[in-house]
């Protein structure tokens, strides 16, 4: 008996998903457990297995988008009907049935995906056109922007008329020449549109419910990071694993939280969350937009083992083969632009996330150190803090205790 197979729900945000690819079409035989497609879904491109056996019937097409648990195939017996069971499922918005492999290509109805026309072309010459200049409008538009004389060029249009051509190819000669002054500079305009990836979507959607329903507010502070600066050359000095300044950044976030583990929660509407563990999202900027895996007690790990798990995660992003248990269950989120040369920003809170922190660039500036004006190091960072869960004090003395940890590294090795 033929049975419909439907799009599973692959993250804990998404709604939809896009069939990227297809690993079998229709006539084809699959069994329990074959990787059936590739779906893009709000986070990556994740591979879907099949759990029914027997010939592919039926397939949407490549690139459709689909609702989550809408039929993207149908398996059965060879050669079985199969369009009652599609009658009897909801339809699937944006999908597009394949024909059977024996028949030919499947028309599209008229009805469901209207033809677009085209805007008809504006031609060169009009009904109101000045017969005794045999010109289009635009050929004596353009000729007047350029001081060309009507009288100097031939027509190439219908009865000799002069069309935008004509005005376009002439070239004066040298005693007409068209001075820099009277000279017109045109261009041509133009635009792409590209339709939004679910990653886009679920950014679009998370963000504006953070922005617009949590109450921000903003603690920005300097540090002097010339101690930073110098623990980390000494530790690549030694260390096989290459130490970011990103990693002393999670490493000093992670132990302030535990210092401070009111700003280590969550706002749940009726209650709020304090948390025990300390898993750090670390945003991570991929072509289609942003993903935040999570550094797992983050508090516990050395400096090696951040930066370690840190690499591999960017590696993955890029890769789209990051899963669903990688950037799940953050309790605080770093956002670092430093190393794109922004010295200052803010970010919008990551939910559940009550703070996110946004990190700027170590830059070279001036300061006085002991009473004498010397060139130092300093970095910029902002707290991002929803004031339904932590109030400016309790913001405050957490980037305090982040500070101290960052001017003298020591701190947070023991």
């Amino acid at each position: 008996m033929a049975e419909a197979v439907k799009l599973p729900k692959m993250s804990d945000t998404m709604t939809e998903g896009v069939i990227v690819k297809w690993n079998y079409k229709v006539g084809d035989s699959v069994k329990s457990g074959d990787v059936l497609a590739e779906v893009e879904t709000d986070k990556a491109t994740m591979d879907m297995e099949v759990y029914a056996k027997g010939s592919i019937l039926y397939l949407v097409d490549e690139g459709s988008t689909v609702p989550v648990d809408g039929v993207i195939a149908v398996v059965g017996a060879a050669g079985e009907d199969f369009q009652s069971l599609l009658s009897s499922t909801p339809a699937t918005p944006a999908a597009t049935p394949v024909a059977d492999a024996p028949s030919a290509p499947a028309e599209t109805p008229a009805s469901t995906a209207p033809a677009v026309q085209a805007a008809p072309a504006v031609t060169a010459t009009s009904a109101g056109n000045d017969d005794r200049l045999k010109a289009s409008p635009l050929a004596k538009k353009l000729a007047e922007d350029k001081g060309i004389d009507l009288n100097l060029i031939t027509g190439t249009g219908e009865n000799g008329r002069i069309v935008r051509r004509d005005i376009e190819s002439y070239t004066p000669a040298a005693t007409t020449a068209v001075t820099p002054s009277t000279a017109a500079v045109t261009g041509q305009e133009g635009y792409d549109e590209i339709a939004v990836s679910q990653m886009r979507k679920t950014i679009a959607g998370r963000l504006s419910e953070s922005k617009f329903g949590a109450p921000h507010f903003y603690l920005t502070m300097e540090i002097a990071m010339d101690k930073a600066v110098a623990a980390r050359e000494q530790m690549n000095g030694i260390s096989e694993v290459k130490i970011s300044m990103n990693d002393l950044v999670i490493k000093a976030a992670a132990s302030a939280l535990r210092k401070h583990p009111k700003v280590n929660s969550s706002w749940l509407g009726t209650k709020i969350r304090y948390n025990h563990h300390i898993h750090i999202g670390v945003a991570m900027a991929v072509e289609e937009g942003l993903l935040v895996p999570v550094v797992r007690f983050a508090d516990n790990k050395s400096l090696s083992q951040i930066s370690t798990e840190v690499k591999d995660f960017g590696k993955r992003a890029k890769e789209k083969k990051l899963q669903p248990q990688d950037w799940a269950g953050n309790t605080f989120t770093i956002s670092n632009l430093g190393m794109f040369g922004i010295e200052e920003f803010t970010a919008i809170i990551n939910p559940p996330d009550a703070c996110i922190m946004a990190v700027g660039a170590v830059k070279d500036t001036v300061g006085v150190v002991n009473g004498e004006i010397k060139p130092v190091k300093t970095m910029k960072v902002t707290l991002s803090c929803d004031h339904r869960v932590v109030d400016g004090a309790i913001g405050a003395a957490f980037l305090n205790t982040f500070k101290e940890y960052l001017e003298e590294p020591v701190k947070m090795l023991v």
